[in-house]
């Protein structure tokens, strides 16, 4: 092929590319579309960022009273709410572990210590009782609680939303845990 060939396949490229151009040039300005006044749909963004850590966290929200709280909570409530978490928990008397560990008789049950559940480092970290306050406050933000914690769940922010499943979560035993004395 000579010279005049290539002109003329590059010239027809180019050429080609500058019709694309100017046609979605007047696309546009025909079909231009505005806008939206109000969005389809809302995408809901947690108060805190997951990644926070525990010293950047704002001031304690205050304990309840649970002794006075656990008893008057709606048990049917924090049930209903538990049904978020069985996506990834089982709550059964001896059944099996999911992508997080059975939940029967997790109150008051040393953390991270659910037999045959492989916890991440950050959660074995602190083998203490899963008390009401510390469930309550890890319900409500697990990464600011435990930073590093496989849980991905982004929390509870309604603390009656919390206590009602701590009510439900002190029914799953066969003995329940006591309440914690008045204050």
């Amino acid at each position: 092929m000579d010279s005049w060939e290539w002109n003329k396949i590059a010239g027809a490229v180019l050429g080609t590319l500058l019709f694309i151009l100017v046609v979605r040039q007047v696309a546009q300005s025909i079909f231009d579309t505005p806008l939206p006044q109000k969005p389809g749909y809302a995408v809901e963004v947690p108060e805190e960022s997951q990644t926070q850590t525990a010293a950047a966290q704002p001031a304690a929200e205050p304990l309840p009273d649970f002794a006075a709280v656990l008893p008057t909570a709606d048990v049917a409530h924090g049930k209903e709410l538990a049904g978020r978490c069985q996506q990834c928990h089982d709550e059964s008397k001896g059944g099996p572990n999911k992508i997080g560990p059975n939940l029967w008789g997790v109150v008051d049950r040393a953390r991270a210590t659910h037999p045959g559940f492989s916890y991440s480092s950050a959660m074995s970290a602190n083998h203490d009782p899963w008390t009401y306050d510390k469930l309550f406050a890890f319900i409500k933000a697990p990464q600011v609680v435990v930073p590093g914690t496989k849980m991905s769940f982004a929390g509870l922010r309604s603390s009656q939303d919390r206590i009602d499943l701590l009510a439900y979560l002190r029914t799953l035993n066969d003995t329940p845990a006591p309440l914690p004395e008045k204050k």
